[in-house]
């Protein structure tokens, strides 16, 4: 049996199908990765002895080009499905099924490539937010605000289903129509299918289960990081008390542009290290001093449990890795699905949202203290052991076996 997982973002989308094809070759199944070929992910699937399908661009220069030519959204998203298409079909000989989750327009493609080869095809999002239902509201996108004064979740959700088909209806059913498939209506709950994959922990994450819609939860898909810790940083943790991981992933949005020296006088206030993670923001120490240690790509599964608590910007793979390691959190969130992560780290009691994407020292500085306090560390703590490693296992399972 042969899969193809496709994907388009960040580290974030990539890791994961990287994670879920190692499971599936544990089986004694093929797995291909689509994912764009930026250098950081092709050392992260070579890492997990995984094949890669180039996607039709680096995710990098891509984001560089719609900028550059101040294309919105509709032409991007015309762009993207053509080019990703072309990509799929080229990884998609000899395969028997096609899973897609990142962007939007990247799914779209991936399941015009299942539908004019006849296989099967398999959404799947790594938020509960993402997927409509009446126990939470949808994602606003850009230029398409909620209504004033509409509260109703399946009211915004109809809402979200006009939206989206003025945003992606265009651009998906030009390309249906072009290659000789069938027009959409309702675009999203056509490429979301019937029966949504959802690869969250139901720990940290669940899907309600008085929800009428028919998900599958598979649990988070984890790719086990066996690397160790560079030896100059393992010297920096052995040398004092555990200090406070600072890192925004793959975010450079303008509320972090002086979030190194926010983060390490934060850290510092409250009388602990710091370790910087650089990111795609480049985050860099403000000084020299011997208590902050910059790092680049590191393993966060060995790093985590090593430190006092850890800040970041929300992403679900940071969120659940640290969840995992039972370290307190500080989330900063940005965009997206991340005011959810940070909503749920703090109702679970493993941390705390920090209110606005802009910190400063004061407001970061008030929140870690929180997240250091001995009732929450005890939380995360006690709770590490229920979030479970298992998730892509299990979807490989049930992808061999055709259920789900």
């Amino acid at each position: 049996m042969r899969i193809l997982l496709s994907t388009y973002g960040s580290r974030g989308d990539v890791e994961p199908l990287a994670g879920l094809a190692a499971a599936v070759r544990a089986l004694g199944a093929e797995a291909v990765v689509s994912a764009p070929a930026d250098p950081e992910f092709c050392k992260l699937l070579d890492r997990a002895g995984v094949a890669l399908a180039p996607a039709f661009m680096p995710v990098r220069p891509w984001i560089a080009l719609a900028r550059r030519s101040g294309w919105k959204l509709p032409r991007a998203a015309a762009e993207m499905i053509a080019g990703q298409y072309d990509a799929l079909s080229a990884a998609a000989d000899g395969c028997d099924v096609i899973v897609a989750t990142g962007l939007f327009p990247s799914t779209a493609a991936a399941q015009a490539v299942a539908d004019t080869r006849g296989v099967r095809y398999v959404h799947v999002s790594y938020c509960p937010i993402i997927l409509p239902s009446p126990h939470h509201p949808p994602l606003e996108y850009p230029g398409q605000p909620h209504p004033a004064g509409v509260t109703d979740n399946t009211a915004l959700w109809a809402v979200n289903d006009r939206a989206m088909d003025a945003l992606f209806g265009e651009a998906v059913n030009d390309h249906r129509t072009r290659i000789g498939l069938p027009a959409f209506d309702h675009v999203r709950d056509r490429v979301f299918t019937p029966r949504p994959w959802l690869a969250s922990d139901p720990v940290l994450a669940p899907w309600p289960q008085t929800d009428p819609a028919d998900v599958v939860q598979t649990g988070a898909w984890i790719l086990p990081d066996d690397r160790p810790l560079p030896a100059d940083l393992a010297a920096f943790l052995d040398a004092g008390e555990p200090p406070v991981y600072v890192g925004f992933g793959s975010m450079a949005t303008p509320g972090l542009t002086d979030a190194a020296r926010t983060g390490v006088e934060a850290v510092r206030a409250q009388g602990r290290r710091v370790v910087l993670a650089r990111g795609w923001a480049d985050l860099a120490p403000v000084d020299e001093g011997e208590d902050v240690f910059a790092t680049g790509d590191v393993n966060q599964q060995a790093l985590f449990p090593r430190v006092a608590a850890v800040v970041h910007h929300g992403g679900a793979g940071t969120t659940t890795t640290a969840a995992r390691a039972g370290a307190p959190q500080v989330i900063v969130p940005q965009v997206a699905d991340q005011p959810y992560w940070a909503g749920r780290v703090e109702a679970l009691g493993l941390g705390v949202a920090h209110d606005g994407p802009t910190p400063t020292v004061g407001s970061l500085g008030s929140a870690l203290g929180r997240a250091l306090s001995p009732g929450i560390r005890a939380r995360a703590a006690d709770l590490a052991p229920a979030i479970r490693g298992d998730g892509a296992m299990a979807a490989a399972k049930l992808l061999l076996e055709g259920a789900g």
